[in-house]
């Protein structure tokens, strides 16, 4: 358990699968980071509302820092492997015609 403490990516990394979109190809690896940061926003929304309210803090924390912390680390591991396929994780056009 130690060990999880002194990783860049902390503890989270452990319970992930590192390899779970090694066979994703690169217009994947950008939607799924895509949808990875619109759950992230979404998430931080959640918890900043509950932060609002008294008593919110508590159940902000419990309810949705685990998933927030998931989302998180999925974000790097898209971003990990993108590279590791030198793929830009900015989406760009392509057509499905070729000029003639």
């Amino acid at each position: 358990m130690l060990a999880g403490c002194g990783l860049s990516d902390g503890p989270v990394s452990l319970l992930l699968d590192s390899g779970r979109y090694s066979a994703y190809h690169c217009n994947d690896l950008v939607t799924q980071l895509q949808n990875l940061r619109k759950r992230e926003k979404d998430l931080r929304a959640l918890m900043d509302k509950a932060n609002e309210s008294g008593s919110g803090v508590v159940i902000g924390a419990l309810s949705y820092r685990s998933e927030y912390a998931t989302v998180l680390g999925q974000e790097k591991i898209v971003q990990r492997t993108a590279a590791e396929k030198n793929c830009a994780l900015v989406p760009t056009y392509q057509s499905d015609r070729t000029i003639r």
